[in-house]
């Protein structure tokens, strides 16, 4: 593991597997850079991949207030760290944190996107919800608003969570969920975003999550949208791994 200090002075954990052209991942809620480790083992023959811990996770820092430009520095100074220009693959929200960061001209040479929550008219009141949730000490309750009100889980599979093994790793990253709903509800410039962008979509997951990687790809000046045949918002890295090859690499 190395450590990359952020702008503001945040330590960002960052882990780098393999050789060639630098890409890096982005994952996204209730992720650390373990989510993105399979993945970068397949890449890792044709690029150097580098996973990271986004701020509150993991063994990265938190430095407070929170805002998305913290984030987007962040991930600045991993590219920078790997060589000052990098392909980059974003996950769920961490597609979209991706999408800010190209919009506002970070050192990406391509983009690749995984079922980026996009809305055009994003709102910041479930963020809110959250962090309140999380101030208060409700961590599991903040967890279960996501799952029901965001995610869309049904009531019996929330309930049944509580019990899961991974449940107290959701409840250590509670906070961490009102970041990721800043940056959903945050209005990204699409036509500021110049550089190949591929959209992908699980063939599978919901037509809400398909229709809006397609609208996505369509806002945008030169994206190409895909769906991952029988794929689900989980991540398949035999399945993405050779379409991220092909796309990062031209």
């Amino acid at each position: 593991m190395n450590t990359v200090i952020s702008r503001d002075g945040t330590p960002i954990a960052c882990h780098s597997t393999g050789t060639g052209p630098a890409l890096v991942l982005v994952v996204g809620a209730f992720n650390d850079h373990s989510t993105g480790t399979q993945l970068a083992g397949r890449l890792a023959a044709a690029f150097t991949v580098h996973t990271y811990d986004r701020r509150g996770r993991g063994d990265s820092g938190d430095l407070a207030p929170y805002t998305v430009e913290c984030e987007l520095d962040d991930l600045d100074a991993v590219i920078d760290a790997a060589g000052g220009a990098a392909a980059v693959f974003g996950y769920s929200s961490g597609a979209l944190l991706a999408l800010h960061a190209a919009a506002r001209g970070s050192a990406i040479t391509r983009l690749a996107l995984y079922e980026a929550p996009y809305d055009s008219a994003p709102r910041l009141g479930p963020a809110q919800r959250v962090g309140e949730l999380v101030r208060a000490g409700r961590r599991g309750e903040a967890v279960e608003y996501f799952q029901a009100e965001i995610v869309g889980m049904p009531a019996e599979l929330v309930t049944r969570s509580r019990s899961a093994p991974f449940r107290p790793a959701l409840e250590a990253m509670a906070h961490t969920l009102e970041y990721d709903l800043t940056i959903t509800g945050t209005p990204v410039d699409t036509q500021a975003v110049t550089i190949p962008v591929l959209a992908l979509a699980g063939g599978a997951s919901p037509t809400a999550m398909r229709e809006r990687t397609h609208a996505l790809a369509a806002a945008l000046p030169d994206a190409t949208a895909r769906e991952l045949p029988g794929a689900s918002h989980h991540l398949d890295p035999a399945a993405l791994a050779p379409i991220l090859t092909e796309f990062c690499a031209r």
